[in-house]
């Protein structure tokens, strides 16, 4: 069984994730934490595989508490169950590891999808002693598409869109342009630079600034792990 830790300031909404947990298969809840400071003791005491966490509790940030765990050393993943929408929040929450971001309300079936995808993550782990290059790409790719398929976007990103963005930047291994990735994916300039800026904000892509010898400087994206 897969211990998790509920990290929820709300008692009725930590009790409703509770039982979105128990019904799904090889997960059990070891402990639910309302506060920030019970939080890190039960972590340190129980020592689950996954905790679920808020964003926002009166004494502070969730993501304080992520960024707590991840500078103690302490081996557990990390779902991020919030009302918060904004890029920046969901960029932090990339690049402090966290598995998901889930965006409340919660709906079971998306629950249960991210749940399953991180017991599947977790056998792979702890099945292969090695890896190949594939087995690391489909590791990460598992990643990023529980980042990019949460439920409700911000107005004007469909989730359909991005995976054809990030398809494109896989396949092409190379920096590109708003006005390049709009041509593959059939898109105009404006919309396509609307995703790429998401993207980057996500901390999937990158961007530099192409000077070159006339005209206005260009944005190029490039995927993350295309960047030396």
């Amino acid at each position: 069984m897969i211990k998790v830790l509920i990290v929820e300031d709300d008692v009725n909404i930590a009790n409703l994730h509770r039982r979105f947990t128990e019904k799904v298969e090889g997960f059990d809840v070891v402990g639910i934490a309302n506060g920030l400071a019970d939080a890190f003791e039960m972590t340190e005491i129980l020592k689950p595989e996954l905790v679920l966490l808020d964003m926002y509790f009166p004494e502070g940030s969730g993501m304080d508490f992520l960024w707590k765990i991840r500078s103690s050393g302490i081996l557990t993943d990390i779902i991020l169950i919030t009302a918060a929408r904004d890029v920046s929040v969901l960029q932090e929450a990339v690049r402090g590891g966290a598995f998901d971001y889930i965006v409340k309300p919660v709906v079971f079936e998306r629950f249960n999808k991210s749940l399953n995808r991180f017991k599947d993550y977790l056998k792979e782990i702890r099945c292969e002693k090695t890896l190949e290059q594939n087995d690391i790409d489909s590791l990460l790719d598992r990643h990023s598409e529980a980042v990019i398929n949460t439920q409700n976007m911000p107005k004007g990103i469909d989730p359909i869109t991005l995976k054809k963005i990030i398809s494109v930047f896989e396949k092409k291994h190379e920096a590109m342009s708003s006005d390049e990735v709009g041509r593959y994916i059939g898109a105009s300039r404006n919309t396509a630079r609307r995703y790429l800026e998401y993207l980057t904000g996500a901390g999937i892509l990158t961007v530099d600034i192409d000077y070159g010898t006339v005209g206005r400087p260009e944005k190029r994206f490039k995927l993350v792990s295309d960047t030396p």
